[in-house]
């Protein structure tokens, strides 16, 4: 009797937990194994699920995947294939396609179909470090992704995204920029701006040819910020004393500036990455000493991302010594205009300002050819701070009219914030509905990226 008992119960323990297993089963998605060509078969995968905290739909949402969080470790950078399996495969490419791009291209896939994208070594050390891609997601929506892994080769992924150090008017500048909007830091911490009038990389052709970035070809845009003293379309300070909100140390006017290598700061550059989908640039500043007899060095990362008219930017500190404990960090954008101030609407928001302005003179009249300004109806700039790093909003007079952020030092020395703009002639936001309605959202997004579920790493059979 006791043995019928306990064969009752073990029957249907048994019975219980096949039935949780099928249940789990069902609900995860029966995904068949991906093929690409003949020869593309490969044995070894790990499934990424992407889930959307937000009740809007994301667009080509940046989604980053560190190697140190994978279950396998030192994937040759080369075997690392994302797809989507919610995607429809390709077909074969057709012999005119063929001769056109070159056997590169994908052969015909199964169960899902191979998206951009970019493996990055973040630290220099030969050992890849992320791993970036954008999907689409709808509102609460979670997507699956695999990472296959095995050996390939085919594959072409135009670039959208441009970063480079040039040689542009007899000074080392860095350039990046998606199709939608260009920078550059032709002042060395004080960003410049190139709007775009259609989806173009157009710094190349900028430092190739060393024309004027107020002198380039109509359809690659133009050149639409005078910087000068003020803090352009984004730049980063130190509040040394916080109360004195006019006189932020600024690292290109110290007490130094033009004297010579020795006494004035220092500024080195390097391309991080130049990518399809995105593009950084590192400042290295060095030998900062301001006014008040602070002394600071830091690293600034500056990156752009397919299809935004925004750009982050990293500030990360390995010399911070203020002249005060209470000292902040700070980062701002000009107002818009050039004489006095042409802002006609500035919005603040919670980490975030938009400032606009009517019937810019987007660039200077050349006198030597009796050129007139050019002159922009609607122009526009942006600065994000994220939530995190406690940002409170000022304003302030000198250097022309500025918008900046007050930030609380951080224990690690570092933070970041995000800059955009837009004009008239702009690719995809050409006026003020258009783009306040997009750095809300952006700032929304920017405080709450996607959510990345990594599973277990699988085996074919």
């Amino acid at each position: 009797m006791l043995y019928r008992l306990l064969a009752g119960v073990a029957l249907f323990s048994l019975m219980t937990f096949s039935g949780l297993i099928q249940c789990a089963a069902q609900d995860q998605p029966d995904y068949g194994w991906y093929t690409e060509g003949d020869d593309n078969i490969p044995g070894e995968r790990i499934r990424i699920t992407v889930t959307n905290p937000l009740d809007i739909p994301l667009e080509n949402q940046p989604v980053v995947i560190k190697h140190s969080d994978l279950p396998a470790q030192g994937i040759p950078e080369r075997w690392i294939n994302i797809v989507d399996p919610n995607l429809p495969p390709r077909e074969d490419p057709t012999l005119d396609e063929l001769k056109e791009y070159g056997g590169y291209l994908y052969r015909e896939e199964t169960h899902g179909r191979t998206i951009t994208q970019q493996v990055d070594d973040i630290t220099k050390d030969g050992i890849w470090d992320e791993i970036f891609f954008v999907t689409d997601l709808e509102p609460r929506e979670s997507r699956d992704f695999f990472i296959y892994i095995g050996f390939y080769e085919r594959g072409i992924h135009a670039h959208r995204t441009h970063g480079a150090i040039g040689n542009y008017g007899r000074m080392t500048v860095p350039f990046w920029e998606s199709e939608n909007m260009g920078w550059k830091l032709w002042y060395p911490h004080d960003v410049d701006l190139h709007g775009k009038v259609e989806p173009l990389l157009t710094a190349y052709p900028e430092y190739q040819t060393n024309r004027s970035g107020y002198y380039m070809a109509w359809e690659l845009g133009t050149d639409i910020m005078q910087v000068r003293d003020t803090f352009g379309a984004g730049g980063m300070c130190i509040f040394e004393d916080p109360e004195d909100t006019e006189n932020p140390a600024r690292a290109y006017h110290s007490p130094q500036r033009d004297m010579g290598p020795y006494k004035d700061t220092r500024y080195t550059y390097d391309v991080e990455f130049n990518g399809p989908l995105r593009s950084r640039i590192k400042v290295t500043t060095r030998n900062w000493n301001s006014e008040r007899g602070g002394f600071y060095e830091l690293e600034q990362f500056y990156t752009a991302v397919v299809d935004k008219d925004w750009s982050t930017v990293g500030v990360k500190f390995s010399q911070f010594r203020a002249p005060r404990g209470d000292a902040m960090f700070g980062a701002g954008i000009r107002e818009v205009g050039i004489t006095e101030s042409e802002e006609y609407k500035s919005v603040v928001g919670d980490g975030y300002v938009i400032s606009m302005g009517q019937n810019i003179e987007a660039r200077i009249p050349d006198e030597d050819i009796g050129d007139e300004a050019l002159e922009v109806p609607w122009q526009a700039t942006a600065l994000i701070v994220k939530e995190e790093y406690q940002p409170e909003y000022v304003s302030i007079d000198n250097w022309r009219g500025n918008h900046l952020f007050k930030i609380p030092v951080t224990e690690d020395l570092s933070y970041e914030y995000m800059i955009s703009g837009a004009w008239s002639h702009g690719v995809k936001r050409t006026n003020e509905e258009q783009f306040v309605e997009y750095i809300e959202n952006e700032a929304l997004k920017y405080n709450n990226p996607p959510e990345i579920e990594i599973h277990e790493h699988e085996t074919r059979d």
